[in-house]
């Protein structure tokens, strides 16, 4: 069983559900999906919103080890993401001599304001928290109590860690961003990081006709003929 976490996000509720499916709908083996909703961790969770944080799950993602009972290997992705290829590919990498797996974008965003008129931050190691294969056993160091107080920094800069080689390397085209990397054929998952299509702002983005087409294979119904 390949076990993920999904951020959720009340504003982007249906990004959530098209990226769900679009896992499914490709994976060759079972994956179960759960979302971080804040309403189903008020018990875990408890740090007020940082006036940066751009989306509801910013720092949330971090309890993916906790809440895997620090056994086995999880994924993390942030809702934003359309699926093109079968997750069991990117799980076939997982590699014990790291404690998470990332794509290490060199990544300065060029925009001050993301989506909904949210402040857009520039650090050091920018989106490499977006998609993570967490080895939750050697992620104990991130308790809820920790993911409660630690920075925003200290989280995705991953200073948990203590030391930078432990970050293992996935290939770039499980991590797209859409509309900083130069298109590829190739996109495995694709990251509307600056905004989905499913905003109207960005409705002609790079894959906006891709995720429509999730979207609508998702709502499709074929109904049964009334006698």
């Amino acid at each position: 069983m390949i076990n993920v976490f999904i951020g959720y996000d009340p504003d982007e509720a249906v990004a959530y559900s098209v990226l769900a499916y679009s896992i499914q709908a490709r994976a060759s083996q079972p994956v179960s999906i759960a979302p971080l909703m804040l309403s189903q961790l008020r018990a875990l969770f408890t740090r007020e919103r940082d006036p940066l944080q751009s989306t509801a799950f910013s720092f949330s993602r971090f309890l993916t080890p906790y809440l895997s009972g620090y056994e086995g290997w999880s994924v993390f992705m942030d809702c934003d993401m359309l699926m093109l290829d079968d997750l069991a590919n990117p799980w076939k990498l997982r590699d014990d001599r790291y404690s998470v797996m990332v794509v290490k974008h060199n990544h300065v965003p060029r925009e001050t304001v993301k989506f909904l008129g949210r402040t857009q931050s520039k650090y050091d190691k920018k989106n490499w928290s977006s998609v993570m294969l967490f080895n939750n056993t050697r992620c104990r160091a991130l308790s809820p109590e920790y993911v409660n107080r630690a920075s925003g920094l200290e989280l995705h800069q991953f200073t948990w860690l203590g030391n930078d080689g432990l970050i293992g390397a996935l290939p770039e085209r499980w991590n797209h961003l859409v509309g900083y990397n130069p298109p590829r054929q190739d996109a495995a998952l694709v990251h509307y990081t600056i905004g989905g299509p499913y905003f109207g702002a960005f409705r002609e983005c790079e894959y906006s006709k891709e995720w429509f087409a999730e979207r609508d294979a998702m709502l499709r119904v074929t109904s049964r003929a009334v006698a």
